[in-house]
């Protein structure tokens, strides 16, 4: 096996921008100043506490990941955002409501100095929203080349070596395949003749890869999921990676299913409900933006049980998803799942999961975590498709034809020897014979 790959240092700044300065952004925003300031501990972030090990279990060799690869320091990151408010972060953390009062307060001069840039919007897209802050322009390729000029504005302003940008706004309408995303050509004419198909996730994903700057997609919109986006990639040799974060509900079907699979446990129904009162959850209430939303966590299980191989457990399995709006919740989500399982000679079993989560406090730490591996990418000239992050996501990319990993405990080990692939170290198969010759 070749030994490690060239890496560029993460030296000078990382700029990262998010598109949207929701709940989820700004929790990631006031976490990261927190932490920098030693007021709280970074816990979920995989590149903050996590470890690896490194070579046979004897050599105790397990060094947390960020000594292990080299990943921007957080002391080195500045933020950017787009919004269809114009309130600045601190304004929007307090609105969001995530976070104390009395934390946002702690950090009160860096949230307010984050002041949203003018976003691009479509209402065909994200009904139950109404943008003032919003760009404007001719057609959608003058939409993307404003903002180019953001992206280009930004480096130059703050003089950052590097950029990453992370989708963190709103589910759009489920989109049906169109053939504008078919080539390159036929995506960019589309853009120039305003077409209905090139959605405001598009124009961002557009605009951050001609600017040769990696994106990551945390919603379940097609974005960059499709042949023209993978193309561009290509072409300016820029990581994606997406979709869709995963971190509630879908986080524990993907814990729950694969130990069920391992235990040739069957199921013949898995239930899924949530309430959930913050802007996402109003956005989810129409019901295209649902479908979208809906379609990524179904894929789920599927992959893991895959009922063609395992038909007498998994073939009739009837799976629903629901999300309900419910405004006194805020972000703190509740998500209940009835799992109706059948064990030996077929005998009925339930499983209850009753999970009262934080949805910005799990997805702050993925953002966080997606920013620097991204970057890392970048520096390790790993263009196109980041499978190794289907870690983050619910419903992961992958080349056409090629089916995603969604047990997490395997998404996990593909991510770690991947790290231990770019820095030359034995890849671990845990096969562990060799303790025993």
């Amino acid at each position: 096996m070749e030994k490690g790959v060239k890496i560029d240092e993460a030296k000078g700044k990382l700029g990262v921008m998010l598109v949207g300065l929701g709940a989820v952004a700004t929790t990631v925003v006031a976490g990261v100043e927190l932490v920098r300031k030693g007021l709280a501990k970074p816990i979920g972030s995989l590149t903050q506490l996590g470890t690896i090990r490194l070579g046979k279990r004897t050599e105790n060799r397990v060094p947390k990941i960020r000594e292990f690869v080299p990943l921007a320091d957080l002391n080195d990151i500045v933020f950017a955002a787009w919004d269809i408010f114009a309130d600045n972060a601190y304004e929007a953390a307090m609105t969001a409501g995530v976070l104390q009062p009395s934390d946002i307060e702690k950090v009160r001069p860096e949230l307010e100095s984050v002041k949203p840039m003018k976003a691009v919007f479509d209402k065909y897209y994200v009904k139950r929203l109404e943008g003032s802050h919003v760009k404007q322009g001719k057609n959608k390729m003058e939409l993307a080349e404003l903002l180019m000029k953001d992206i280009a504005q930004f480096k130059a302003e703050h003089k950052l070596e590097r950029i990453v940008i992370v989708w963190c706004a709103s589910t759009e309408i489920y989109e049906q395949h169109h053939p504008a995303y078919d080539s390159l050509d036929a995506f960019e004419k589309a853009m120039v003749e305003n077409h209905i198909a090139i959605a405001p996730s598009m124009i961002y994903a557009y605009a951050a890869i001609k600017s040769g700057v990696p994106f990551a997609n945390g919603a379940p919109n097609v974005t960059i999921d499709i042949p023209a986006m993978l193309e561009l990639a290509k072409q300016h040799n820029v990581p994606i990676s997406g979709k869709d974060f995963k971190s509630g509900q879908t986080f524990m079907k993907t814990l729950i299913a694969p130990g069920l699979k391992a235990k040739q446990l069957g199921v013949s129904g898995w239930f899924s409900t949530n309430i959930l009162g913050n802007r996402d959850g109003e956005v989810l209430d129409d019901p295209e933006s649902f479908k979208s939303k809906e379609v990524s966590k179904l894929s789920v299980l599927d992959t893991i049980f895959q009922p063609e191989l395992n038909p007498d457990l998994y073939a009739n399995v009837y799976h629903k998803v629901r999300i309900n709006y419910y405004p006194p919740r805020g972000d703190n989500k509740e998500s209940w799942d009835n799992i109706d399982i059948f064990g030996w000679l077929g005998y009925p079993m339930q499983i209850k999961i009753n999970f009262l989560c934080r949805d910005s406090i799990l997805a702050a730490p993925i953002v966080l975590d997606l920013a620097l591996f991204m970057d890392l990418a970048q520096r390790a000239n790993m263009k196109g498709i980041q499978e190794w992050l289907s870690f983050f996501y619910k419903s992961p990319m992958t080349l056409p034809g090629l089916y995603p990993e969604h047990d997490v405990f395997i998404q996990l080990m593909k991510l770690k020897n991947t790290l231990r692939f770019l820095r030359g170290e034995d890849l671990i198969t845990h096969l562990g014979l060799e303790y025993y010759d």
